[in-house]
């Protein structure tokens, strides 16, 4: 731990005071394969999806630790159902260890059983409790979530929330869900993003400001929410300058962008995800977001 503090200390000096933008994570997209039919998602109607080779995402690792990059996301699709011949996700959670990141996080939908994996955290995408998460995604499908979340016995495991018209009535109870499950370590949110036509999953801004207020309330009282107050604030109105090269990204076709897809699509000023605050705290020093980065990471 005390390497990647060090680190970690090099590379904020390095962005603050030289003024070079150096990311420190990375999300790597590995396919574009999935086993839901999500509301808000357009990937379950691709004919041909995407599954990158082992080949291409060890070059897109080395390209990522090349960067200054040392957390690894491994995201899809549904990245449990990646395959090249012989080798399983977690031939790529060893691989990039081996490269030298410091910690390897999957993003599932928890759909798989998924016991086996050997990230150091996973986050499973949970959109409220069973009434609210099954019409987004589908009947049936928190009732696998919580088996397999219950089953897995990971050690930090994590769910996250995009908040939306359709299920913001439920943060609260969610909360409240996450901290009495033995299974789940904590909570983070955003907020859905119109890539698309989807615009009425659009959360207005008002909206967005009351429910804000509920998530750093219930945070302030002890729950385990895993944003910073600092970032959520910024949220509020989404009127800060983003930071958001501090994660670089590697999409599903092998495009390398140097920060958010959103910005090439065009979409900042509708901007729900919360990591763009966490990213504005952290280069501005603030210790509660320091303190939460810490806490997630090591």
């Amino acid at each position: 731990m005390i390497k990647e503090l060090f680190y970690a200390a090099n590379w904020y000096r390095k962005i603050k005071f030289g003024k070079k933008k150096i990311p420190l994570q990375t999300v790597l997209f590995i396919n574009e394969e999935c086993n839901l039919q999500c509301v808000h998602c357009n990937v379950y109607k691709l004919d041909n999806p995407i599954v990158k080779s082992y080949k291409q995402i060890e070059e897109e690792l080395l390209y990522s630790y090349r960067l200054g990059s040392r957390f690894v996301d491994f995201e899809g699709g549904e990245p449990l159902l990646w395959r090249d011949g012989d080798y399983s996700l977690n031939d790529l959670l060893i691989l990039a260890k081996k490269i030298g990141f410091f910690s390897t996080t999957v993003t599932t939908n928890a759909q798989l059983p998924f016991a086996h994996i050997q990230p150091d955290s996973i986050w499973v995408s949970m959109d409220g409790l069973e009434e609210y998460h099954d019409a987004i995604r589908g009947v049936g499908t928190f009732e696998k979530l919580e088996k397999n979340i219950a089953d897995s016995n990971h050690k930090s495991l994590s769910v996250n929330m995009v908040i939306n018209s359709k299920n913001y009535t439920n943060v609260e109870e969610t909360i409240k869900y996450v901290k009495n499950n033995p299974h789940i370590r904590s909570i983070s949110f955003n907020f859905y993003t119109p890539y698309d036509d989807k615009k009425l999953l659009f959360l207005d801004w008002e909206l967005r400001a009351q429910v804000i207020d509920t998530i750093i309330y219930m945070k302030k009282k002890g729950y385990p929410v895993m944003n910073s107050m600092s970032g959520l604030k910024l949220m509020k109105g989404n009127d800060f300058k983003k930071c958001c090269w501090i994660t670089n990204f590697i999409l599903p076709d092998g495009s390398r962008l140097a920060e958010c897809p959103g910005k090439k699509a065009g979409i900042c000023d509708l901007c729900g995800f919360c990591m763009a605050g966490e990213m504005y705290s952290v280069f501005n020093f603030k210790f509660d977001t320091l303190f939460a980065g810490i806490k997630l990471r090591f």
